[in-house]
């Protein structure tokens, strides 16, 4: 237990071996077995260079980039190195490019809808096109600024939308046409030069979403694979973001957002001057901004390099190979797509393997996998982000899903009762009161500061069950019941 309470403070030391102690509750950030949320290179030496790169610049503040230069060059570098990465810059069909650094990619999401949006003043209810496999960040971009979102199903074979279906949802009112380079979920990359010529035919913006994919692509592209166009070389792709807390392999959070020129960036900025305090001049969300992540990505990627970047990109694919090859020779399971980025997705086909029990067999033999639950014509599937550091130890993947395979179907299904999945099925935001989700919690396992269970394929049939809707105010609730202070 932490003492919160001490009105003498504590010594150093005191303090670090308190945050250890609470990071030994973490899942791995380091070691190639977890599959979501962190990207690890393997790089000896590369954290400490970050960390110290941090440190320097941590209480620089972006918020004025007259009397912080430093914080300004390294933006600039940052974007430069971005823009050459995804087609932009001198000698190309985007010389003008510009961008911006942003905290990740809900942030410059969130941004390219903003300035889409906020470039068409005449249109009093726009709208956004995406389509269902797009990030969810672009429907929380559409809640934060009141844009309509208009969804484009996606084909359940090619995982993409069809070109046809782009087109007949853009309408006058619209303002922004997206899509993924690739898709978080499956890894698969967008028909971006069709929708990009649907979007400049209408008039629209397109932004390109290579938030995930847009550090790799490039380098899969020059290691042989058949990448297609995805970038500011598109006629049509006005903007387009990428990660660099991703496959650039700098900490958390860096995002880079590009604009093909500066006239369409100009309505990102916020400008206020009515007020007896400084001007507030923002091209970010974020007014005052740490340069401790910048500097952080600004030594990464000196340090890596084009080449180092490549053969990263090289160690990656060849781990992406092998964990396919996995799947495809283990009993029950089926890709969903075939590779062609950094994701590896795969399905179950055999009714007496439940699939959030395999991931929880995997989670007990140390291998952390991030499931996805059903989505219209999409069957609940593992998803696995791959990074370099997944390479050395992924021949050890196989012998473990088929151990874990072989567990889950000796268990058999999650057995919840027939009445309880029913009512998910039925329910309705409105009816979850205080009082049922509560009982629901407390049947999961969950609440009473008791944190998240080890195992967590209960709560996952659960929410299979439950339409979307209801999945997010289960969600909700029971985040709101593990986010709690304890007295």
């Amino acid at each position: 237990m932490i003492d919160e309470n001490r009105p003498d403070g504590m010594p150093a030391e005191q303090v670090l071996a308190e945050i250890r102690q609470l990071r030994a509750m973490d899942r791995p950030t380091h070691g190639g077995r977890l599959f979501a949320y962190v990207y690890d290179p393997a790089v000896p030496g590369l954290d400490a260079l970050a960390a110290t790169a941090y440190a320097e610049s941590a209480h620089v503040n972006g918020l004025d980039p007259t009397a912080f230069p430093s914080l300004l060059a390294m933006e600039n570098a940052l974007v430069a190195a971005a823009a050459r990465l995804l087609g932009g810059g001198p000698g190309t069909s985007a010389p003008e490019v510009v961008g911006s650094v942003t905290s990740g990619g809900t942030e410059s999401l969130i941004l390219a809808v903003k300035t889409a949006r906020d470039a068409r003043p005449d249109i009093a209810a726009p709208r956004i096109v995406v389509p269902a496999s797009a990030h969810a960040a672009f429907a929380k971009a559409a809640h934060y600024l009141r844009v309509a979102l208009d969804t484009v199903p996606v084909d359940p074979t090619t995982l993409r939308p069809a070109v046809a279906d782009v087109a007949a949802a853009v309408r006058p009112e619209t303002v922004l046409v997206a899509c993924s380079a690739p898709s978080y979920a499956h890894g698969v990359v967008d028909p971006v030069e069709q929708i990009a010529e649907v979007a400049a035919a209408a008039g629209v913006r397109c932004h390109v979403d290579a938030c995930f994919g847009g550090w790799t692509l490039p380098y899969l592209r020059r290691l042989g694979l058949p990448v297609p166009p995805f970038d500011l070389a598109v006629p049509g792709v006005t903007s387009i973001s990428v990660d660099l807390h991703k496959y650039a392999y700098a900490p958390k959070g860096v995002s880079v957002l590009l604009h093909r020129d500066p006239q369409l960036r100009a309505p990102q900025y916020f400008a206020y001057a009515d007020w007896p305090g400084y001007t507030m001049i923002n091209p970010v969300i974020s007014s005052t901004r740490s340069g401790g992540p910048i500097a952080a990505a600004y030594a990464t990627l000196r340090h890596l390099g084009d080449d180092g970047y490549l053969e990263l990109t090289r160690r990656t694919w060849a781990a992406v190979r092998t964990l396919a090859d996995a799947v495809r020779a283990t009993d029950g399971l089926r890709l969903v797509a075939e590779p062609e980025s950094t994701v590896v997705c795969f399905t179950v086909e055999d009714p007496t393997l439940d699939l959030f029990l395999l991931v929880d067999e995997l989670t007990a033999r140390g291998w952390h996998t991030q499931p996805q639950l059903r989505y219209a014509d999409l069957p609940a599937s593992v998803h696995l982000t791959v990074t370099a550091a997944v390479a050395p130890r992924v021949a050890e993947f196989g012998p473990a899903l088929v151990d874990a395979v072989a567990a889950a179907r000796a268990a058999g299904p999650v057995a919840l009762p027939p009445d309880l999945l029913a009512l998910a099925g039925s329910l309705t935001p409105e009816a979850l009161t205080p009082e049922l989700v509560a009982g629901l919690a407390e049947g999961l396992g969950l609440g009473d500061g008791a944190g998240a269970p080890d195992r967590m394929a209960a709560v996952n049939t659960l929410l299979d069950a439950a339409p979307a809707a209801v999945r997010e105010r289960l969600l909700v609730e029971f985040v709101g019941l593990l986010q709690r202070p304890a007295w």
